[in-house]
């Protein structure tokens, strides 16, 4: 099974309970199996972070949710597997987004993170079908974790 590092470089993270179980258990969700002896790593950092990350490494000078770094197959480690490469999660729009779209901050985590290791495996979302395709594989994974279709519309009572 992949090693899974994970690097909490912002305190209110914390707000997650077993925070690194959570994570581990997403990240493993989305692995498949010609990646699961690949180390991933995940950063979770705040929107300065990601914003900085955003304009290094994309020319985005805006924060974004999450970013997938992956690595390259010649990037092996001391002789062991290639790293699948780094995600990294920037906590402001994370619960942002979780509040906005009245969803708990574990379950959009647990998204955010399978989307990025998705990345990580190659799944885009540039064109329609490659989005189409993603978001089934997204969704599927969040069903065995448990976690309801994301992109299902939020159905909210007026409340008066």
């Amino acid at each position: 099974m992949s090693a899974i590092a994970i690097a909490v470089d912002d305190r209110r993270w914390s707000a997650v309970p077993d925070l690194r179980r959570v994570c581990r258990r997403a990240a493993r969700a989305a692995l498949r199996s010609e990646s699961a002896d690949r180390p991933i790593t995940l950063l979770l950092a705040d929107d300065a972070t990601l914003r900085d990350l955003n304009r290094r490494f994309r020319a985005v000078d805006t924060p974004t949710n999450v970013l997938a770094f992956p690595s390259g197959e010649d990037d092996a480690l001391d002789g062991g597997a290639a790293p699948l490469g780094d995600v990294a999660l920037a906590f402001d729009s994370v619960a942002r987004e979780a509040r906005d779209q009245g969803k708990t901050l574990d379950a959009h985590l647990c998204h955010l993170i399978v989307h990025g290791v998705l990345h990580l495996q190659g799944h885009d979302h540039q064109r329609d079908d490659e989005a189409d395709a993603m978001e089934a594989v997204e969704i599927a994974v969040l069903a065995r974790l448990g976690i309801a279709n994301p992109y299902a519309p939020v159905v909210r009572a007026d409340v008066r």
